[in-house]
């Protein structure tokens, strides 16, 4: 048997999620231990059956719970020009929630 998943669509980006996987995303404004429900859901599949938005399916959504809001680790961004000794060193973090994806429906 396959098992279930559904592709989501939040914070301008697509993810593949099945119920008890934790994921990534965009930092949403939810505290620790909340709910939420992603109601853009592009495709659910469970075992043979697969449908398809256009471009999302009615009346399905994904109920998950926020695990944490973090931040990644720091990425260096080095800007150069040759021959005119131009130099900029800068750092950035991205802001990220974690999700644990509790059901599909």
């Amino acid at each position: 048997m396959a098992k279930e998943f559904a592709v989501i669509m939040t914070g301008g980006k697509q993810y593949r999620v099945s119920p008890g996987e934790k994921i990534a995303i965009e930092r949403l404004p939810a505290q620790e231990g909340s709910n939420v429900v992603f109601d853009k859901v592009l495709l659910r599949a469970a075992g043979d059956a697969v449908e398809v938005g256009t471009p999302y399916i009615l009346k399905a959504e994904v109920k998950a719970t926020v695990t944490r809001n973090a931040r990644e680790r720091k990425k260096i961004v080095y800007r150069y020009h040759s021959k005119t000794r131009y130099r900029k060193k800068k750092g950035h973090r991205q802001q990220f929630t974690e999700v644990q994806i509790v059901s599909i429906s």
